[in-house]
């Protein structure tokens, strides 16, 4: 059935704890356009690091929000998710077919789409035109090769962020790990938040690889968690950087943002080759990074790597290849005896806004991932 609005969570963009759930019009559905609804979407640290690099990164940019005349400005964090096409206006796509993509915090939006294949398409709002065509991509499940329909949850909670893990490992093996691995000598690779999913994603790819030595990073509380995985070939907590050599050759994977932790490992480690900066899970934490020693840290962007991949391999290989690790990390991931995630549902606008909350914070058991609907 078509909706005529959306009901939507909204984030203020200077004060990301602050939230607010509105009922927006949709309007008449444009000719070429098509209407879905939002079925479910993962929400994770990955999310937060939108909202905190929103203006940056132009996250915000993706669903802007129209001005609600209060004097805030206000924003809809995209996230990864599935959703039902309602109604449509495209020859090409019909009521009743299953997406997944990048949505807003959403019950339903419109998108226009663009470049109709059997397997995907883009969406080509104005407004988008600008911005990175991987988040413009939208999958019909129908024809997509990672797609089951038993594993929704896990593909909106674990695809986007593997996909990023995947890359980060493959950007450091193409760049011959900065150096780190010159002369036959073991890198050691060093990951902040090792409990959050897009660093054990890394560290399981990472880990397959002959010669290096993956180190995850975490709070005292997360040890036994991230030890319980096996992708790490040690855990330390975040006062324990006295067991790393200080003259080891390493690079920092950075998935906290932490400005004082980096300060600490850029210090500690003169050894360090490469500083790679790839999220805030610790965003009361985020700063700069002057007076910090060492390799300037460099923000990694995925779509940049998937493009090299891309140019350098063609797109079927680089989807083969992905898929093909894809389904190695989840076997592992959801074995039945030792499964590292566990899925928690909330349904509904208040419980949307309460486990934004949760994951803003950081609370909770880091094995277990957030599937979210505002549909009660």
């Amino acid at each position: 059935m078509q909706t005529s609005d959306t009901l939507e969570l909204l984030v203020r963009k200077d004060q990301i704890a602050t939230t607010a759930l509105r009922t927006s019009p949709l309007g008449p559905l444009a000719e070429g356009s098509v209407r879905v609804g939002i079925d479910s979407f993962a929400l994770t640290s990955n999310n937060i690091t939108y909202a905190a690099m929103g203006d940056a990164m132009q996250y915000w940019q993706f669903y802007p929000v129209a001005d609600a005349g209060d004097g805030i400005a206000w924003g809809r964090v995209p996230v990864w998710g599935f959703g039902l096409v309602q109604a449509s206006r495209h020859p090409d796509l019909a009521v009743g077919e299953r997406l997944y993509g990048y949505f807003p915090m959403s019950s339903a939006v419109d998108l226009v789409p663009a470049k109709v294949a059997t397997g995907s398409f883009m969406d080509a709002s104005p407004h988008r035109a600008a911005l990175h065509r991987v988040y413009n991509q939208y999958v019909r499940c129908a024809a997509d090769p990672f797609y089951t329909a038993d594993t929704e949850d896990i593909q909106a909670l674990l695809r986007p962020l593997f996909t990023t893990s995947w890359l980060i490992d493959d950007f450091l093996a193409d760049n011959d790990f900065f150096g780190a691995s010159a002369n036959g000598a073991r890198p050691v690779l060093l990951l902040s938040s090792a409990s959050s999913k897009t660093a054990y994603g890394t560290a399981f790819a990472l880990a397959q690889r002959v010669g290096v030595e993956v180190v995850g990073l975490t709070s005292p509380g997360n040890v036994a968690f991230c030890e319980s995985l096996g992708c790490y070939h040690r855990v330390l907590t975040y006062d324990q950087l006295d067991a790393i050599a200080p003259d080891a050759p390493a690079i920092y994977i950075d998935f906290a943002g932490n400005a004082p932790l980096r300060k600490a490992i850029h210090t500690h480690c003169t050894g360090l080759r490469y500083s790679c900066s790839i999220g805030a899970t610790h965003v009361s934490e985020m700063g700069g990074a002057k007076d910090t020693p060492g390799p300037k840290a460099i923000l990694f962007f995925a779509p940049a790597q998937i493009k090299k991949r891309s140019d350098e391999w063609g797109p079927q290989v680089l989807g083969q290849r992905l898929v093909q690790s894809w389904q190695e990390f989840i076997a592992t991931v959801a074995k039945p005896d030792h499964p590292w995630l566990r899925v928690m549902h909330h349904d509904g606008p208040e419980a949307v806004q309460a486990a934004y909350q949760q994951v803003l914070g950081g609370r909770g058991d880091p094995r277990v991932g957030h599937v979210l609907s505002l549909s009660a």
